[in-house]
């Protein structure tokens, strides 16, 4: 059974912390390095159930992709509810492990994962990070479709085949016009527009669209917007990421147990459609 210095060794090698963005937190954030790890839970986020769930189990290690503590903190009391993360984990021997940005942009990663899920063949980065002579690394996936849909089919296809949200999947744009090329991004993918309509592609896939930066995009061109939710564009990752470690596990002999969380940590619950038939104004 290896230590969780050595499990970290190779999760470190997958995604290492310096490539992570200069404003992230990731890497260990608890765990002692001598204790031995048996069985391992991926998941997106941190929180109090997906914690629960990993007692439950009995993980050694809980992996993450969004960090407990992004904006630092000066307590750990257990009567804040990300104090009581960090006592329910020390006080059942598990560690706590995050890979975030330096996950996003790995190869394979996040945007691979989505991919991947979608059926889509990925062509090169969206944002391709310069450190990389081989030109794989980078933030989002420029893909390509094995054969043309239209908006509305490409929006039906993504809702069936990500985990489902209340949200389910927004478009901007005619849902009959077809697509060939997508570029997708897993998390919030607002900032990228710019490199986006550079790339000169039909679709773009991501989470968290907002208001002004959606309708400034639509404005400069016909490319379509589908709008996932954050949670469910990044939880492809975790299945990759098993998947990586599984296979590092069994080239070392380890036999780790690892595991993908499927506790829903999307924010939103529920969703009602709208029914107004009449446009809203002032009344007489």
């Amino acid at each position: 059974m290896p230590r969780l210095s050595d499990v970290i060794a190779a999760l470190e090698n997958l995604w290492p912390a310096e490539r992570a963005e200069s404003w992230d937190a990731v890497g260990t954030v608890v765990g002692e390095p001598g204790q031995e790890v048996g069985r391992v839970l991926f998941a997106v986020d941190p929180v109090q159930d997906v914690v629960d769930e990993a007692v439950r189990l009995g993980a050694d290690l809980l992996v993450t992709h969004h960090p407990l503590y992004l904006r630092g903190t000066t307590t750990v009391a257990a009567s804040t509810f990300k104090g009581r993360v960090v006592h329910t984990l020390i006080k059942n021997d598990i560690a706590l492990h995050v890979a975030h940005t330096n996950a996003d942009t790995a190869d394979p990663g996040v945007s691979d994962a989505l991919a991947g899920a979608l059926g889509l063949r990925v062509v090169r980065p969206l944002v391709p990070d310069r450190a990389d002579p081989d030109g794989r690394r980078g933030l989002g996936r420029i893909c390509e479709l094995d054969h043309p849909l239209t908006v509305g089919e490409l929006a039906a296809r993504a809702a069936e085949r990500l985990p489902a949200t209340a949200q389910g999947i927004r478009v901007a744009g005619d849902p009959d016009a077809v697509v060939r090329t997508v570029a997708v991004s897993g998390g919030s993918g607002d900032s990228l527009f710019d490199h986006v309509r550079a790339a000169g592609v039909d679709a773009f896939l991501t989470a968290d669209l907002r208001h002004h930066p959606t309708s400034e995009a639509r404005a400069h061109s016909p490319l379509a917007l589908l709008d996932a939710a954050h949670w469910a564009t990044e939880w492809p990752w975790c299945e990759l990421a098993a998947a990586q470690l599984d296979e590092i596990s069994d080239r070392n002999g380890w036999g780790l147990r690892v595991h993908v969380s499927r506790t829903v940590t999307d924010p939103w619950t529920a969703h009602a459609a709208s029914t107004a038939t009449e446009s809203l104004g002032a009344p007489n």
